[in-house]
């Protein structure tokens, strides 16, 4: 499988249907033929395999949201597993990575803190279409409520469909959603094209049906067609922020903030990090976001030097600072990683790091930032990556540059997904 979708081959060329599972054969029908794959449709499955389960959401197969519902939950685990060696070994020629088995979850549903609903307005007459996108598809699959996300925002889907009724989101495009698991607080950010004044009017009832909502914004300006946020938004009603704890450290989160969607997981990260802490550490944190894991090695007594490209997020990270006390062991700076590294601050904060820590986007890093990381010898790497594919290439560019690799952890951050997240450690042992 490959990202949660079956994988064969007709006449030389890959196909790819969604349904069928490893060891399962299926009758299928070409829909789409590119340069060089095609896509199916299955027609029929001519056999099941043991690891085949019931999906438990009666959208699964048409929304896009969850990939492997049909696989067993340890199955996919092991899956994932898999994933993450088969990358390291096909893209970066790692073949002797010590890949662990995947960390899951206890009970993988209802962990998502984020939800994000498309609104589609009808033609006719009536209340718009709240769902998410069908998959490769823009069309939009109506849902009464989602078992992946948080039980609160899930009931949320029937009172805001309510208050598309009384026609609040009259000229709503995305609502998003996010809440907190510790405090039970959530805002929601309504996106319409254009600052919404119905929506104004609005927003103090809507506020008070949401249950534990503690804000409602309005977000707008799009910066083009398909963007969930807005570039400019409005507080409406209440508050623009949630507060999460983790491992007793506060963070304040807005809804457009880059926060893990699964903080169960999160903790679980942490305490395999941990026992690697130790006091008066000197940590590098690059693609520090709003200071998840710089606060998290604060406050286990490192010094730490963060670096983000998004200035709100940088700011969201020295407010979280100070909530927690910790601003005399981070300094936060804005800038793109690559071009940061160039400043003669941070050329001195990697040359004196005990270890570096990377949470890149899905794009990994790129070869300029990892030259300059390589070319201090940070003694330790802790690599987080949400694409094994990338997380290859950037590990077989370090090892090139005189890095071993040691352990690789997958973390379920995603279940019911064909995604999955990995923790590598790295150690400088001599030059190349």
């Amino acid at each position: 499988m490959a990202n949660g979708q079956a994988v064969g081959r007709a006449s030389g060329m890959v196909v790819f249907a969604f349904g069928p599972l490893p060891g399962e054969r299926a009758r299928v029908r070409v829909t789409t033929v590119k340069p060089t794959y095609a896509v199916a449709n299955v027609l029929e499955r001519l056999n099941d395999s043991p690891a085949r389960t019931q999906p438990f959401c009666p959208v699964f197969g048409e929304c896009g949201g969850c990939q492997v519902q049909h696989l067993r939950y340890s199955a996919q685990l092991d899956w994932k597993r898999d994933v993450v060696r088969n990358a390291l070994q096909r893209i970066g020629g790692l073949h002797a990575a010590d890949v662990r088995a995947a960390v899951g979850m206890p009970v993988p549903r209802n962990y998502r803190n984020k939800m994000s609903l498309v609104v589609r307005h009808r033609r006719s007459a009536g209340a718009p279409v709240l769902g998410f996108y069908r998959q490769r598809s823009h069309d939009v699959v109506p849902i009464d409520g989602c078992p992946i996300v948080m039980p609160q925002l899930s009931a949320y889907v029937t009172t805001l469909r309510d208050a598309a009724s009384a026609s609040a989101l009259s000229n709503a495009r995305h609502v998003v959603c996010r809440a907190a698991r510790t405090s039970g607080e959530a805002v929601v950010t309504i996106t319409s094209t254009h600052a919404s004044p119905a929506l104004k009017a609005a927003s103090q009832a809507l506020l008070a049906r949401l249950n534990g909502a503690v804000g409602v914004a309005n977000s707008f300006d799009l910066g083009g067609e398909n963007a969930i946020l807005g570039r400019k938004s409005r507080v409406l009603a209440g508050r623009p922020y949630i507060e999460e704890t983790i491992d007793g450290i506060r963070y304040r989160v807005s809804a457009g903030s880059f926060f893990q969607v699964n903080v169960e997981m999160l903790a679980r990260i942490f305490a395999a990090l941990r026992p690697k802490l130790r006091a008066s550490m000197r940590v590098v944190d690059l693609y520090c976001g709003a200071g998840t894991f710089a606060l998290f090695f604060a406050r286990n007594g490192c010094h730490v030097y963060g670096i983000e490209e998004n200035a709100h997020a940088v700011a969201e990270a020295r407010e979280n600072a100070q909530l927690n006390d910790l601003q005399a062991r981070v300094q936060f700076h804005a800038g793109r990683a690559a071009d940061a590294l160039e400043r003669a601050d941070a050329r001195a904060a990697l040359a004196a790091a005990d270890a570096l820590f990377l949470d890149p986007p899905r794009k990994g890093s790129d070869e300029q930032t990892l030259s300059a990381v390589a070319e201090a010898r940070v003694p330790v790497l802790w690599y987080l990556s949400c694409d094994p594919a990338t997380l290859a290439r950037d590990l077989k560019f370090l090892t090139a540059k005189g890095y071993s690799l040691g352990s690789v952890q997958p973390f379920d951050m995603f279940p019911q997904t064909g995604h999955v997240e990995a923790l590598a450690m790295l150690a400088f042992t001599s030059s190349p």
